[in-house]
């Protein structure tokens, strides 16, 4: 969790917070989950929560890959995402906001997060939001306030609110995709294979088998002449043997 006097309460408070974790007030009921992050309130919540924060800031948190994501539509409303990698997904572009535990480092040649050294694709920097408010504060802590916007209004999505879980078939925005809203360029991808998506390599793996499965070679295949040859020997009927004469 990031603890300093230069960020905002709201932004401490949303990357410490435990989301998708059951809600205490409401933990017998169905989809209690807490999924949503009042920016007023400085709180994570569940639906049933929803009541008296209807007039509130509200950002939903979606899981993907067992970590925590918001939309970049949302995450450009509050602060610069600018080289943040970002995934699409379920045709939604999302960042993360903390960075992921890595079981090794990268070690490829390519371009690596500036503060966890996960490897990404050029000309991206951090891996997440978090990754890059650490670099900053660690190098000029009097400038977050560069970065971070002044937000007066944010809703749920207009379609309704969904449980959050996204499925793990992503895909990589080329380094060349257009830019966001905000100037940042919202691409994605990868360097030296870092992303913790393994479901996307299974799924993958699962289309060729299927392709395989579904290939049905012709149903008379063309003999060779050797095999033509051993066919028309098996098929002759044994003659009569004949006895050589006796002299």
């Amino acid at each position: 969790m990031l603890e300093s006097s230069n960020l905002p309460r709201w932004l401490g408070a949303l990357l410490g917070e435990k989301f998708f974790n059951a809600c205490i007030i409401h933990e017998d009921s169905k989809k209690n989950e807490k999924n949503i992050f009042c920016l007023d309130c400085c709180e994570g919540i569940c639906p049933h929560c929803l009541s008296p924060h209807r007039s509130h800031r509200l950002l939903q948190i979606r899981r993907y890959v067992y970590h925590d994501v918001i939309r970049v539509g949302d995450a450009e409303k509050l602060m610069d995402c600018s080289f943040v990698q970002s995934y699409t997904t379920n045709s939604a572009k999302v960042v993360f906001l903390n960075q992921r535990p890595q079981s090794r480092p990268c070690r490829g040649s390519g371009n690596v997060c500036t503060t966890c050294d996960r490897g990404l694709q050029d000309p991206y920097v951090y891996c997440s939001l978090s990754c890059k408010l650490q670099h900053i504060l660690s190098t000029d802590p009097t400038r977050i306030s560069d970065y971070i916007f002044s937000c007066e209004h944010l809703t749920l999505p207009e379609q309704g609110l969904d449980d959050g879980q996204m499925t793990p078939e992503s895909v990589l925005e080329p380094a060349g995709s257009l830019r966001t809203s905000s100037g940042s360029s919202g691409a994605g991808g990868i360097g030296c294979l870092t992303l913790g998506c393994t479901a996307t390599t299974e799924v993958v793996v699962r289309k060729k088998r299927s392709n395989v499965s579904g290939f049905r070679p012709p149903f008379a295949p063309v003999c060779s002449p050797v095999s033509e040859i051993s066919a028309g020997l098996l098929s002759r009927r044994k003659g009569t043997p004949q006895r050589s004469p006796l002299y």
